[in-house]
């Protein structure tokens, strides 16, 4: 997992080369990192170290700020949790981070500055596994905005959400019931049944029990804790009771 992180398999050598070497600060580069994580939300891909690479830019080079390329970063940093990585992200952004009303250079308002406290509340529901309420603050009409003009262009959004909760139960339930599976993964009949099905657990339709399979989170194993203790250390144990 931790490799996956470091180094993602779709990673091409390019931005290998930019995120490994000497150039991964370069201004001139942020382009090329740009692009790359437009090609994250079209293709359902993820890279965390090439986007928070992009927010360092920025970062040294204020000018170079777009906000609609560090939404698109929290977006995607959102879906990887239990990770920090949207947390990683945040701290980059610098006085952004305390939604300070700074205009963007042409003097139109930062559309980062509505978004970010529903991005933050979207990520702490996550990370406190509080799936429900994500869902319904999502679909609010509240982040309409949101879904209508950011997230409709990522990829697979949905499914990625999904995925960070079934790292969640499967590290946690052995079994769950299938109401309360379904409002955490936001789906209903049909929908939900196939979805159970494509994960590979089981469904027993007569109880209404989702079975996940066994893995090495979920599973209660006893310890044997065996402790030796010497004869001289014994020896010191009685005579400090002796003496108390």
């Amino acid at each position: 997992m931790a490799e996956n992180w470091t180094k993602p398999s779709t990673r091409t050598e390019i931005i290998d080369q930019l995120v490994e070497g000497v150039d991964r600060y370069n201004p001139q580069n942020v382009g090329i990192l740009e692009d790359y994580l437009y090609h994250q939300i079209r293709e359902r891909e993820y890279d965390c170290l090439p986007n928070l690479a992009i927010l360092k830019l920025y970062q040294f080079n204020p000018d170079l700020y777009n906000p609609d390329v560090v939404i698109n970063i929290l977006i995607k940093a959102l879906t990887a949790a239990p990770a920090p990585d949207f947390n990683l992200c945040l701290a980059l952004l610098g006085e952004r981070q305390a939604c300070t009303n700074i205009p963007l250079p042409d003097g139109e308002p930062d559309p980062l500055r509505p978004l970010l406290p529903n991005l933050i509340q979207l990520s702490n529901l996550l990370h406190t596994c509080r799936f429900p309420d994500f869902w319904k603050t999502y679909l609010s009409q509240e982040l309409a905005p949101l879904r209508e003009n950011y997230t409709v262009e990522c990829a697979g959004f949905d499914d990625s959400v999904r995925d960070a909760v079934i790292r969640a139960v499967q590290a946690t339930f052995t079994n769950i019931g299938r109401d309360r599976f379904a409002t955490y993964v936001n789906l209903q009949g049909a929908d939900f049944e196939s979805y159970v099905a494509s994960l590979g657990w089981s469904l027993n339709t007569s109880t209404g029990v989702v079975s996940v399979p066994p893995n090495i989170d979920n599973q209660i194993k006893a310890t044997v804790t065996r402790e030796t203790i010497t004869l001289p250390q014994l020896q010191k144990i009685v005579g400090h009771s002796a003496k108390a």
